[in-house]
């Protein structure tokens, strides 16, 4: 977990519920929308100083509303502190009304230094050391590409050698899909006020805002609760929401208390799939782990991992369909190809999910069979089976692109389970996972080390493990995804993204699952 992330708040909203947030503040806790961007600039300034504490310059770059009205407060509590100060004004001054427009005037009563941008770009550039860029151009109403001034303003500070501040999030970001719209800064650190603007979270958010602070701007929890306030959009999840479920094994407890998983899958040439399913099943803790493969697999299976019980399709045909009546969970995809063998072994984990109510948990080759099941008929809806597709799985989930389910990540999972039923989980960057119509989480542990095959076999394995020991759907998806996650964070810090191996992840997945430890 990055340590900046445990400390962010559970709640998110899109960015127009944060705008009611403000007018809630506003209206019924009596704070003028000029006190409060007084708070915000305040704010922002002393995370600057935490931050780049050397600081001896800055450039702060402005727009016309209330995010241009934080960053002329910061410039001019820059100044007070003894700063060489220069304003960057995008936004031509007659544009600039109500908050915004006194918070002009008060940098101007301080004689901080004003320049247009189009001055600007006139000026020859001087390197300054313990320089800092201050972004306060755009804010969460953002709704269409940027262009003009404010495109080739952020072109300039993305090129400029000095580390960025964002205020409230970085000029250019969509504030709900975390998308950039043509063109956003590349901040180091965005600090953000009031409520937690769910796009930072997911997509591209994480490659744009750097560290991300958050500050309530000390007032009372008690706002989020009004009735006029609006409800979260989605909850933020991470390692220790998994504590409330993990509890300790009653000292009697045998192999049947903890259930049995069936891993379905490993075509040709795929048997490392079901391998790496099956373990992370076992270190999640499942009693029983049987693999459903080709019989060819068997040697190297048992060779690796001996404790793994191994049924061949070829030679142990007929005895499949009572090994899966056995299971607790069904793990059907992993290296499972898109072969007629594939497509037989499919149809028999539905069959047994609907002839014995034995849930499923649907990963790769599954979840494209799925969408070529669904192109030639009405797609199968289903309340007992959790679906784990990455972008590229989703859009043929939905018939759609990765283009347009990237576009609103959260639109997509959400479109996903309205569709498909069940528990659905979007993987990426801020994986997303939706359990209903009103219940989204997003996650915030993993990292880039984890784009490497095999890391979905693993989750795959996790979820049923987890699925397997009396955890619900629900339960079991938001907890395995933060156990995956969690455990890629811990290899990363032991030894680096770049190399990482999915089954590196093992030896934390085993420690995760056990916290007590």
């Amino acid at each position: 977990m990055n340590n900046f992330t445990n400390g962010l708040p559970k709640r998110l909203y899109r960015g127009a519920q944060v705008q009611l947030l403000d007018q809630v503040v506003i209206d019924e806790l009596g704070i003028s929308g000029f006190d409060l961007m007084q708070k915000a600039g305040t704010a922002a300034f002393n995370t600057l100083l935490e931050q780049w504490p050397q600081t001896k310059r800055l450039l702060v770059f402005t727009g016309a509303g209330n995010n241009g009205g934080d960053g002329y407060i910061l410039a001019g509590l820059a100044k007070e502190f003894g700063m060489t100060v220069d304003i960057i004004q995008v936004a031509e001054r007659a544009k600039l009304v109500g908050d915004a427009k006194l918070a002009l005037e008060r940098a101007e009563q301080k004689q901080v230094s004003i320049t247009s941008f189009a001055d600007f770009r006139q000026q020859n550039s001087v390197d300054h050391f313990n320089t800092v860029i201050v972004d306060g151009l755009l804010g969460t109403g953002l709704d269409r590409e940027v262009t003009g001034d404010y495109q080739l303003a952020i072109a300039w500070m993305n090129d400029a050698d000095y580390p960025v501040l964002a205020i409230d999030l970085p000029s250019g970001l969509n504030a709900d899909t975390g998308n950039a719209m043509g063109i956003a800064v590349k901040a180091d650190a965005s600090v953000t006020f009031i409520g937690m603007k769910q796009g930072l979270l997911t997509g591209q958010g994480w490659d744009f805002a750097g560290t991300i602070i958050f500050n309530s701007l000390d007032l009372p929890n008690e706002l989020y609760s009004r009735d006029s306030s609006p409800a979260p959009s989605a909850r933020r999840i991470d390692i220790n929401y998994t504590s409330e479920f993990l509890t300790p094994r009653i000292p009697s407890s045998h192999k049947g208390n903890h259930g049995h998983v069936a891993i379905v899958g490993g075509d040709y040439g795929y048997g490392g799939a079901v391998l790496m399913a099956a373990e992370a099943a076992q270190r999640c803790g499942a009693g029983l782990v049987s693999v459903i493969t080709r019989s060819v697999h068997r040697g190297a299976l048992l060779g690796r991992r001996p404790e793994v019980m191994v049924f061949g399709t070829e030679d142990e045909g007929e005895a499949i369909d009572k090994i899966l009546a056995r299971a607790n969970v069904i793990v059907i995809g992993p290296g499972l190809g898109q072969s007629e063998w594939s497509r037989t072994l499919l149809q028999t984990a539905l069959s047994k999910q609907v002839s014995a109510g034995i849930p499923l948990v649907v990963d790769a080759d599954g979840l494209n069979l799925l969408s070529e099941r669904s192109e030639s008929g009405a797609p199968i809806k289903r309340s007992n089976w959790i679906l784990t597709p990455h972008p590229g799985e989703a859009a043929r989930l939905l018939d759609s692109s990765i283009e347009e389910v990237q576009a609103d990540r959260f639109a997509a999972v959400t479109e996903l389970n309205n569709k498909w039923g069940g528990c659905c989980l979007l993987k990426g960057s801020g994986s997303l996972i939706c359990v209903s119509d009103e219940e989204l989480f997003l996650c915030t542990e993993g990292n880039a080390g984890m784009a490497t095959g095999g890391m979905g076999d693993v989750l795959s394995g996790v979820i049923a493990g987890l699925v397997a020991q009396g955890l619900t759907l629900a339960q079991s998806l938001c907890c395995g995804v933060c156990i995956h996650g969690e455990a890629a964070d811990l290899a990363k810090e032991a030894d680096g993204q770049r190399g990482m191996l999915a089954t590196d992840l093992f030896l934390y997945i085993r420690q995760l699952i056990n916290p007590a430890i």
